[in-house]
C-alpha cells in the first residue's frame, strides 16, 4: 500500500493504478540536469558547453582569466634556451624573413627576369614492347626531363582570387563590464552622432534646413587662407582705373577747351 500512496489515487477501485505517474511516458524536455564541480558548487556553464565538441575551449568563469601561479620555479620547460639554440631559432627566422622579403621585392618589380630552372633529370626507361619494329630497335633509353621556362611577362593563367568562406571562430573571452552609471548629458552631446545630409542626393525628398545642409558641406570646418596676390591685384586694378580716369578727365578738359576756342573764334 506504501507504493500506492496509502491505496492510490481510488483504493475502492480494484484495478492496476499508477503511483506517481510511474511507468507513463513523459514529454520530452530540455532541461538540463544539474551538475557539480569538484568542490561542490554548481556547474552553471554547461548552458554554455550544450552543443558544442567537448574540446572545444569555453571560458565562461571569472577564474579562466586570472593567471595560473609558477608553482615550480625549476621545471624545464620555464627554463630559458641556451646560446645555441637562441642563434640556431636567430638565423632560421633571419632566412624566412629574407626569403619572403625577396619574393615580395620579385613581385612588385614591374620587369624582372625569368626563374631560375632546376637541374636537369635523366631517367632511364625500359620500354615494355621490345623488339626491331619498336623504339627503333632500342632496349633502353635515357630521358633527360627539364623544367620549361617560364615566360615572366605571362598574364596568370588561372583565376584563384575566389572568396572561400572562413571557419568557426572561437568562443570570445567573456568581457567583464564595470557596473552600470548613469550617463551624464555632456555624455550624450558628446555620443551624438549628426545625421547624414548630402547636398547632392536627397531620394525621400526631405525639407533641411540650410544651416543643417551648411554643416554637411564642411565649410564651417575650413580655415580661409587669402593669398597675398589677391592684394596686389586688388591695388593694380585700382591703380588702372584711377589712371583710366584721369585720362578721361584730360581728354574731356582738352574738349572743353578746344570747344571754347572755337566759340571764341565764331564770335570775333
Amino acid at each position: 500500500m506504501e507504493d500506492f500512496g496509502d491505496g492510490g489515487a481510488f483504493p475502492d477501485i480494484h484495478v492496476q493504478q499508477y503511483p506517481l505517474e510511474m511507468g507513463k511516458k513523459k514529454k520530452a524536455s530540455n532541461a538540463l540536469a544539474v551538475q557539480v564541480d569538484a568542490e561542490g558548487k554548481v556547474k552553471y556553464d554547461s548552458v554554455a558547453r550544450q552543443g558544442q565538441s567537448k574540446d572545444k575551449v569555453i571560458y565562461s568563469k571569472y577564474t579562466d582569466l586570472v593567471p595560473k601561479e609558477v608553482m615550480d620555479e625549476d621545471d624545464p620547460d620555464l627554463a630559458r634556451p641556451d646560446e645555441d639554440a637562441v642563434r640556431e631559432l636567430t638565423e632560421k627566422t633571419r632566412m624566412a624573413l629574407e626569403k619572403s622579403v625577396s619574393q615580395k621585392v620579385a613581385a612588385a618589380m614591374p620587369v624582372r627576369a625569368a626563374d631560375k630552372l632546376g637541374p636537369a633529370q635523366y631517367i632511364r626507361y625500359t620500354p615494355s614492347q621490345q623488339g626491331v619494329a619498336f623504339n627503333s630497335g632500342a632496349k633502353q633509353r635515357v630521358i633527360r626531363m627539364v623544367e620549361m621556362q617560364k615566360d615572366p611577362m605571362e598574364p596568370p593563367r588561372f583565376k584563384i582570387n575566389k572568396k572561400i568562406p572562413r571557419g568557426p571562430p572561437s568562443p570570445p573571452a567573456p568581457v567583464m563590464h564595470s557596473p552600470s552609471r548613469k550617463m551624464t548629458v555632456k555624455e550624450q552631446q558628446e555620443w551624438k552622432i549628426p545625421p547624414c545630409i548630402s547636398n547632392w542626393k536627397n531620394a525621400k525628398g526631405y525639407t533641411i534646413p540650410l544651416d543643417k545642409r551648411l554643416a554637411a558641406d564642411g565649410r564651417g570646418l575650413q580655415t580661409v587662407h587669402i593669398n597675398e596676390n589677391f592684394a596686389k591685384l586688388a591695388e593694380a586694378l585700382y591703380i588702372g582705373v584711377w589712371s583710366a580716369r584721369a585720362a578721361v578727365e584730360l581728354r574731356a578738359e582738352v574738349g572743353r577747351k578746344m570747344a571754347q576756342k572755337e566759340k571764341e573764334k565764331i564770335e570775333e
